[in-house]
């Protein structure tokens, strides 16, 4: 394998594999993407874009192959090798690149990865090694774009974990991982499968107080001192936090609001609430 010149430590780079057909077995992970992947793929996810890859590179030994357009190639080769991933590296024209995943790839960059290195744990396997202080509740969040900037978010206010219910759209979906801008893969995730038993038990192992946010008999949210240890819930896009978190909660809070407006957008309030609640470190 050659040398690139100008990369730091003298890295060794993957060899470029040129792929001309879509019928070339090595790209049948990124096939129809766009049509086939909202279903797990024999236990693999697909990330978009060079800040995706640079996430699923803290586990390089987990990543497949990488697919890269030619004008992206130098860029792509020089993140893995800065990151010692010895994963195959593929390469393709825009045009062959479109044909192969049925999108425009205007980005450029795709990878493919083992998804039990990334997938969200469930709660009694959660073991982190200092109890978290600060917690993100998704409850049935359904849009794929809500899910990144969630995750987004969870990452930007320092949160430790974002505890995600049974129903809630898969966060190692490519666009969600997108939107995050690769934090879905930082931000530790864990995914309940009783509801809402497990945010229970989950909270009093961690003594977590529950703090939900619903406009229903809800209390102004800078009116409640932030607790120690806080669980943030957020709920459906359209009907809010159950009624059954929000009897199990410490809190139930909204946010203050002109009148005439009813609600915010979930990702938006997360950030005010987190904003208020987190008791994570930020500068």
């Amino acid at each position: 394998m050659r040398k690139r010149a100008g990369l730091a430590h003298n890295a060794r780079v993957p060899e470029p594999i040129a792929i001309s057909s879509v019928d070339d077995p090595r790209i049948a992970p990124y096939r129809d993407i766009r049509e086939r992947e909202l279903a797990a793929r024999e236990g693999l996810f697909v990330g978009e874009t060079l800040v995706v890859l640079e996430a699923m590179l803290a586990r390089a030994a987990a990543i497949r192959s990488v697919l890269a357009s030619t004008r992206m190639l130098a860029r792509t080769a020089e993140l893995m090798s800065a990151h010692g991933c010895a994963a195959p590296l593929l390469t393709a024209s825009d045009e062959v690149l479109e044909a192969i995943t049925g999108i425009d790839l205007h980005r450029g960059v795709l990878a493919v990865a083992e998804r039990a290195a990334f997938e969200p744990v469930a709660p009694e396997v959660f073991a982190p090694t200092r109890p978290p202080r600060t917690v993100l509740v998704c409850e049935d969040i359904t849009n794929i774009d809500n899910i990144g900037q969630l995750f987004r978010i969870a990452a930007a206010f320092a949160v430790d974990a974002v505890l995600l219910s049974p129903e809630c759209h898969d966060p190692l979906y490519r666009k969600s991982l997108r939107v995050s801008t690769g934090n879905a893969l930082k931000v530790p995730a864990v995914r309940a499968r009783r509801w809402p038993e497990d945010l229970a038990d989950f909270c009093a192992r961690f003594q977590l107080d529950i703090v939900s946010t619903a406009i229903q008999s809800s209390v102004p949210l800078r009116s409640v001192e932030p607790p120690s240890g806080v669980a943030v819930v957020v709920g459906h896009e359209s009907d809010g936090v159950s009624a059954a978190v929000r009897a199990a909660s410490r809190h139930v809070v909204r946010i203050p609001m002109a009148a005439g407006v009813d609600s915010l957008n979930v990702a938006v309030s997360a950030a005010i609430a987190l904003d208020h609640f987190s008791r994570g470190d930020r500068v």
